[in-house]
């Protein structure tokens, strides 16, 4: 088997595990973390309060809940909100408020490798936990470099590991053997929060994500750790 069928599996195999859990992928989340995503949503749409109106894209949008969080720090922003999960996104659809945010949203089925959208388009791209799950990290990040406007601000929050002596086998312990046992229970497939865990512990040191970014075009590239490292918002700018 060849490199380009190995990456068209993962991405199969994502798709088809992230469809699985969709139904209680937020609830999953808010208790796995203990509404802690809450907190590194609104950290991470805050650091794009300098473009209050427009277009913003959030890449692997999921069930929509940093859309949501976009749309309620600007009144006046649209997210184009893209997923190669389609049952993801009909989840996060179904859920959203009967407010201005839901006429403001739109969700859009798509490949982050390949985004369907013009050039030079969005002041901002936000990615939430998806870079990770891309089969091909730079072309997706030289797309997101694409669709943005210049100096359009590029922010990704991903998992990372913890390095903190104290910290990091506790972590370690959740994330291997606590989470993929409750989720399992609570989502009826084991497997997803399986493959959770090993993605998180295969990903790309922060140093390696940032040169990644460079090399797809970014400058002033940065990483902002948060809680204790266990996740991280990386910051790109396009000039």
């Amino acid at each position: 088997m060849n490199d380009a069928q190995l990456l068209d599996d993962k991405k199969k195999f994502v798709k088809e595990k992230f469809s699985s859990i969709s139904g209680r992928y937020d609830l999953l989340n808010s208790l796995l973390s203990l509404q802690i995503d809450r907190y590194w949503r609104w950290r991470t749409t805050r650091l794009l309060r300098k473009f209050p109106d427009g277009w913003v894209l959030d890449l692997c949008a999921g069930t929509l809940p940093l859309a949501l969080e976009l749309t309620r720090q600007a009144a006046q922003r649209r997210v184009l909100a893209v997923d190669f999960c389609e049952d993801m996104l009909r989840a996060g659809a179904k859920a959203l408020p009967a407010d201005n945010r839901k006429a403001r949203i739109f969700p859009v089925c798509g490949d982050g490798e390949i985004i369907p959208a013009p050039s030079s388009s969005f002041w901002g791209c936000t990615v939430a936990f998806g870079v990770r799950n891309l089969s091909r990290t730079l072309q997706g990040l030289q797309e997101m470099h694409r669709i943005l406007r210049p100096s359009g601000k590029l922010l990704i929050l991903e998992f990372s590991r913890p390095t903190n002596p104290i910290i990091k086998p506790l972590y370690t312990f959740y994330l291997n053997r606590v989470l993929p046992a409750v989720a399992g229970l609570i989502s009826g497939d084991k497997e997803a929060y399986q493959y959770l865990a090993s993605s998180i512990a295969a990903f790309y040191e922060p140093e390696e994500l940032l040169a990644l970014m460079r090399e797809a075009g970014f400058s002033a590239v940065s990483r902002r750790p948060l809680t204790f490292g266990i996740v991280s918002i990386y910051i790109g700018i396009k000039e």
